[in-house]
């Protein structure tokens, strides 16, 4: 009895397979640069906001900036812009802080639309490859060249399986990791706007209560 011919996805699969696997590679290489850099780019927002509060409360705007300018990623960025316009007045301070944050939600978002459509399109790929593998079988059985041979049957229908299968396990990673970038996306975005919101408040409305009420008190 002749043994069975051994399956490989790789050999057996088709041209599919390894269009199917260089597009999860580009998705595994986005999805790990983009958590590099928005790891990066991550630092304790209120321990920030604090020690620029505790500047300017101490009168020192300069150090403010320069803390910003030293410090990683788009919450400081915000805040330097904000800072910037404190002499202006709160609504200047208001709109340079969403000028900056609107600058920095694409630097943020790169490459998340590629990764979301990379995982869309895999599965795609590995159901053609699945209906070429079962275009391909009808077409030997129309030709009764596969009637002696379950084995060459079965190896078809065993490489469109696997095919679909490794799809939408690739798919479904590349989704994960969409969902993941986009909520730490989502998380920096709203820190922003916290650190924004924060930083104008105590500018134009605590700091001029704290020093009145210091004023009073030494008089």
């Amino acid at each position: 009895m002749t043994p069975p011919a051994e399956f490989s996805l790789l050999a057996d699969g088709g041209p599919f397979v390894w269009l199917m696997l260089a597009l999860g590679a580009l998705g595994f290489l986005f999805s790990v640069e983009r958590a590099l850099f928005l790891h990066r780019g991550h630092i304790r927002s209120s321990d920030f906001i604090e020690g620029v509060r505790n500047n300017l409360r101490a009168g020192r705007p300069l150090e403010a900036l320069a803390a910003c300018e030293e410090s990683p990623g788009a919450v400081p960025r915000v805040v330097k812009a904000a800072l910037l316009r404190m002499p202006a007045g709160e609504e200047a301070m208001r709109a340079a802080a969403t000028e900056a944050a609107l600058l920095e939600l694409p630097v943020l978002e790169r490459r998340l639309g590629t990764l979301a459509a990379l995982a869309t399109l895999v599965p795609l790929v590995a159901l053609a490859g699945s209906a070429l593998a079962a275009l391909d079988l009808v077409t030997a059985l129309r030709a009764g060249s596969l009637y002696a041979s379950a084995d060459a049957l079965l190896l078809r229908l065993q490489a469109g399986l696997a095919l679909t299968a490794g799809g939408l396990t690739l798919a479904a990673l590349l989704a994960a990791a969409h969902h993941f970038l986009a909520g730490r996306v989502r998380a920096i975005a709203i820190e922003m706007e916290t650190a924004a919101w924060s930083l104008i408040t105590f500018v134009r409305h605590e700091l001029p209560e704290e020093q009145a009420a210091e004023r009073k008190r030494q008089a």
